[in-house]
C-alpha cells in the first residue's frame, strides 16, 4: 500500500479524534460508552464536511508515557478505533502518544485502520516526558509479523521536543526515509497548533521525495500559503472550539476550513 493508494491524487485534509480520557488515565471518569460516544459524533461532523481521513489518538490521556503505553490503552484505543474504522468510509489512522508505534501497529492491526503516526520513530528527543527514543527497529518489524499494511507516518523535529543531539531537518528526514522506512513525513511547528514554518517545510521538502504533511498550524487564513508546498494537512487544535485543543470539534470551525481548503485544492 502507498500514499497514493490511499487518498489518490488529491491532497487529503485529515483530522484529529481527540479521544476523552482512557481507562488507566488520571483524568478517565470510569464512563467507557462517554469515549465511544464522544469519538463517534466528531467522526460525524468530519464525515458532513468531507473530510479525507481521520487520525484517532490518546490526547487526553496527560502525563504521557515516554515509551511503551501499558495493556489498558492499547486495549482500549483498539475498541474504540475499530468502531470508527467501521463508521468512517474513510482512511482512519492511529497515534499512541506520546510515541509508542508498536502499539499504533497492534491496534492497526486489530482495528482495521490504514496507517499511523509516530512523534519519535527514530532517534531522541528531550520533552516533558524525559528522554524520548525512537523504536522503529521494533515498529517496523511487527508490521511485518503482522502481516499489516498501516503505513508509517513520521514526525521529523517533533513539537514540544528538542533534539537530544544536535542534527539537522534534513538529516533527520533523509534518516526516517531511508533508514526507518517511513511512507509519509510529517512536519510541525514548536507546540500544538503552531504554525509550521515555511522554512522547515522547504528543508524537509528538499530532502526527500516522500510525502509530506503539515502537522500543526494549518487555519484557513494560512493554507494558501502552506498547500501548494505539501501533500496534505493534519489539523487538530484548529478545529475545536476557539482553536484550543482540550476542546470539542465546533462544526462551524470545520465547514470554514474545509470550505477555504477545497476552493484552493480545486
Amino acid at each position: 500500500m502507498s500514499f497514493q493508494d490511499l487518498f489518490g491524487r488529491r491532497k487529503p485534509l485529515i483530522g484529529v479524534i481527540h479521544l476523552l480520557p482512557l481507562p488507566g488515565a488520571p483524568l478517565y471518569d470510569g464512563a467507557m460508552q462517554k469515549v465511544y460516544d464522544q469519538a463517534l459524533a466528531e467522526l460525524d461532523v468530519f464525515k458532513r464536511h468531507s473530510l479525507d481521513s481521520v487520525i484517532v489518538e490518546n490526547f487526553r490521556d496527560m502525563p504521557y508515557f515516554p515509551g511503551r503505553v501499558p495493556a489498558e490503552t492499547v486495549a482500549a484505543m483498539a475498541a474504540v478505533s475499530r468502531e470508527i474504522v467501521r463508521a468512517a468510509a474513510m482512511p482512519v489512522g492511529i497515534n499512541v502518544l506520546r510515541s509508542d508505534g508498536e502499539a499504533a501497529i497492534a491496534i492497526a492491526a486489530a482495528s482495521g485502520a490504514h496507517y499511523i503516526r509516530v512523534n519519535v520513530h527514530m532517534g531522541a528527543v528531550v520533552a516533558d516526558q524525559g528522554i524520548v527514543q525512537g523504536s522503529s527497529q521494533c515498529s517496523v518489524r511487527l508490521r511485518s509479523a503482522l502481516k499489516s499494511t498501516a503505513l508509517i507516518f513520521a514526525d521529523v523535529g517533533v513539537k514540544h521536543a528538542a533534539p537530544l543531539a544536535g542534527r539537522s531537518l534534513d538529516i533527520e528526514t533523509r534518516d526516517l526515509a531511508e533508514r526507518g522506512l517511513a511512507d509519509a513525513i510529517i512536519v510541525t511547528g514548536d507546540r500544538t497548533g503552531v504554525e509550521t514554518s515555511l522554512q522547515d517545510i522547504e528543508a524537509v521538502r528538499a530532502a526527500t521525495p516522500l510525502p509530506l504533511l503539515i502537522g500543526s498550524g494549518a487555519t484557513p487564513e494560512n493554507i494558501d500559503r502552506v498547500l501548494p508546498k505539501v501533500h496534505g494537512l493534519i489539523v487538530g487544535s484548529y478545529f475545536k472550539k476557539d482553536g484550543a485543543g482540550h476542546n470539542f470539534v465546533e462544526p462551524a470551525r470545520v465547514e470554514r476550513f474545509a470550505r477555504r481548503f477545497n476552493e484552493l485544492r480545486g
